[in-house]
């Protein structure tokens, strides 16, 4: 519904229910469906290497789709071109003017976001008191179809001046910059809020050391059930929840439990945080060391290619510190946003309780599974106990899937399961380089990070990651996953925090076994499993 609500506020007609055309669900998830774009003659051209961005192996996926006889080629495009203009034109003048003013004005840009993200929260908070059903639904639907799709527009100037500036110098330094010198700049990257969050949950450890035995011998679900009844030691966790309990895995979700609801994966961290005994290792010293080799290293890169290339040297000195001034704020939008989402999913859980009390379902969280025209008749009266039932045994079968295809097609095919293994001669695994280094050490598998066990230096192999899996990263000596791109989150944060990762690696929690000692060299993008033992940090 938010991007409904921007499209709406662009001029084009999008259902609030259904959302933008383009997409389908299977098996509770949203795909894009690229039918139309690999049928027609003019988008499919360089359409693999736009498919980059999610990764090699989806864009060698789609290549072989090319070469589908049923995805014959059809002329014209799949929408309409004065349409997307319009639409397009409508935010150029204030993108364009907000990039320029970022770039000029970095400080002032900043101010800029905060105020447009205080007043999101202050927009997506919902009303105090009881409500009836109606009115909470009502909420519901404005937030994301009026408030966020419309107001966070205000951020996107501010966005691309960040990337845009995060890009421009290795275009512009060219040879003059080695391979990892760019991602060194980028690293210890202030304003970023998931990045405060983490350095907060680290003090908040820190300070706990009086408490250090209970918060290492209890389990963290324990822990947290302690702390709900009020019977665990005050270590200042409700600040920290009243501030980043909006966060969870798999945050976009409404349905899945915030932290402020289930603190486990917070004590999980705790933990692991307290089980850092190197002074050196301290993730708040590791960043403050990394946000000063990387002001060190953009001056060495201006100086290098000053003598040969003054106006270059210059002009990526201007972006690179506008980078480290701005880029952090990528994060802001979807921070501020899910203060919405938690703010929604309070209000559902309470049309959910008043459901439930009626008899019409069993449970708060049913409603999770309900679309919106569902919930305002089970408000109406209709009892929907067995449809409820029917989607969360699915639900419940997806989330024990340990795959999830990135490429389907409408017969159940994954085409991505028609690509060989990528194997070097000597056996190692074939990834995507992401972030640059080498760290050989002990594998940790991790398929969920609610209660995870991470020692300081292990390597993090999982399925994929996500803001919430962040906290792990500052004591992880390195990163595997099995999907991702170069430019989404796990890889990004793994630059900036300086830990080499390795992205794009199949049935990598599979195939390799938590404790197994194994090689990443984010330079190549191999991983070898070497199962020698050597010292961990």
């Amino acid at each position: 519904m938010s991007a409904a609500g921007m499209m709406r506020s662009a001029g084009l007609s999008v259902d609030p229910y259904r959302g933008p055309a383009g997409f389908v669900a299977a098996g509770g998830r949203m795909y894009a469906d690229l039918t139309a774009v690999v049928r027609s003659k003019k988008l499919r051209k360089d359409l693999p290497q736009r498919m980059q961005i999610q990764g090699p192996r989806v864009a060698a996926a789609v290549e072989r789709l090319l070469t589908d006889p049923r995805f014959s080629t059809q002329p014209g495009l799949p929408f309409r071109p004065r349409s997307m203009v319009r639409a397009a034109a409508r935010y150029a003048g204030p993108v364009v003017a907000g990039t320029v003013r970022a770039l000029a004005r970095p400080d002032a840009a900043r101010a800029r976001a905060y105020r447009i993200a205080s007043e999101l929260e202050h927009h997506t908070t919902a009303p105090a008191g009881e409500l009836p059903a109606a009115e909470r639904l009502e909420f519901v639907e404005t937030v994301p179809r009026d408030v966020l799709g419309r107001r966070m527009t205000g951020l996107i100037g501010i966005l691309i001046g960040g990337l845009g500036a995060s890009d421009l110098p290795r275009a512009l330094l060219g040879p003059y910059a080695e391979p990892g010198d760019l991602d060194a700049v980028l690293r210890g990257m202030p304003h970023n809020p998931t990045t405060e969050m983490d350095l907060e949950l680290w003090r908040l450890a820190r300070a706990a050391e009086d408490v250090r035995d209970v918060l290492l011998v209890h389990p963290p679900a324990e822990l947290a059930a302690r702390y709900r009844d009020g019977s665990l030691p005050d270590i200042g966790l409700t600040e920290f929840l009243a501030k980043y309990g909006r966060r969870a895995v798999a945050e976009i979700d409404v349905g899945v439990p915030r932290w402020v609801e289930d603190p486990t994966p917070v004590f999980a961290v705790i933990a692991n945080y307290l089980r850092v005994t190197d002074p050196e290792q301290a993730p708040d010293r590791r960043f403050a060391q990394a946000a000063a080799e990387a002001e060190a290293k953009l001056v060495e890169l201006v100086e290098r290619a000053k003598p040969r290339r003054p106006v270059r040297a210059r002009l990526a000195g201007f972006f690179m510190r506008r980078a480290r001034a701005i880029a952090g704020l990528r994060e802001l939008p979807k921070f501020c946003s899910l203060h919405g989402f938690q703010q929604m999913r309070e209000q559902l859980l309470a049309v959910g309780a008043e459901l439930a009390d009626r008899g019409l379902l069993d449970r708060a969280d049913d409603i999770m599974f309900l679309d919106f025209p569902e919930a305002k008749a089970a408000v109406a009266g209709s009892d929907l106990r067995e449809l409820v039932a029917q989607r969360r045994e699915v639900h419940e079968r997806e989330m024990r899937r340990r795959h999830v295809p990135m490429v389907l097609l409408s017969d159940g095919t994954e085409p991505e399961s028609e690509l060989a293994p990528r194997v070097t001669a000597d056996g190692a695994l074939v990834g995507m380089a992401a972030s640059p280094g080498v760290v050989t050490g002990p594998a940790r598998v991790i398929v969920d990070p609610a209660g995870a066990h991470l020692e300081p230096g292990e390597i993090l192999v999982a399925p994929s990651t996500d803001p919430g899996w962040t906290p792990l990263f500052l004591t992880a000596g390195g990163l595997v996953t099995e999907t991702g791109a170069p430019n989404s989150h796990g890889p990004t944060v793994a630059r900036e925090y300086g830990i080499p990762a390795v992205i794009g690696v199949p049935a990598a929690t599979t195939t390799i076994r938590s404790g197994q000692h194994i090689t990443v060299d984010g330079y190549t993008g191999t991983v070898t499993v070497t199962d020698e033992p050597v010292s961990v940090g």
